[in-house]
């Protein structure tokens, strides 16, 4: 599926859904793209996953911001990455340094400067430590397996609409019980 048929797939998702993040931040390494950049050099060619630019683009069309936390230890070649594939500028904040709080840290940082609340964020990292830790926030975070895809976009906007819609969680939490 080409970068165009995916936008317009994560905009179709987007819309089906009333409750919507403010932020949705994503890790690099493994989410965005199938490597770690400390394994890699300048002077290369990155890629993305096959959906992340054109889920990237259609949150920006939306205008819900996007944002990064990685732990990688080498931001210079995050950085010239992102450049050289054009996506540098759609990110709000990039928090890209080396960390062993598990990205707590990166994501007051992505808070101070944005204001955005945690419960308003929506986060996608391949590590279940980052993941587990950043829910204790308030964050909406979901675990990718092989990078960011549509379909972990689209679980990632049904937890969050469902848990920031008492309404839903109510009901849901009603019928969950009620179903076990």
């Amino acid at each position: 599926m080409g970068e165009e048929r995916v936008k317009e797939e994560a905009l179709r998702t987007i819309g089906l859904f009333q409750t919507l993040p403010q932020l949705v931040v994503f890790d690099l390494d493994y989410t965005l793209w199938p490597f770690y950049c400390e394994c890699r050099s300048k002077r290369e060619m990155p890629s993305l996953y096959p959906h992340a630019k054109g889920i990237i683009h259609a949150l920006k069309d939306k205008g819900i911001d996007v944002a990064i936390a990685s732990r990688s230890p080498t931001a210079d070649i995050a950085t010239t990455f992102l450049n050289k594939l054009g996506i540098q500028s759609m990110f709000v904040a990039k928090e890209i340094f080396s960390s062993f709080t598990h990205k707590t840290e990166h994501f007051q940082k992505i808070h101070r400067r944005t204001g955005v609340p945690f419960n308003s964020m929506l986060f996608f990292d391949d590590e279940d430590r980052n993941i587990k830790s950043v829910s204790k926030m308030g964050v909406t975070s979901i675990l990718v397996r092989k990078g960011v895809s549509l379909q972990a976009f689209r679980s990632g906007l049904e937890n969050f609409s469902r848990s920031n819609n008492p309404k839903n969680k109510k009901i849901e939490d009603y019928f969950g019980e009620k179903s076990k």
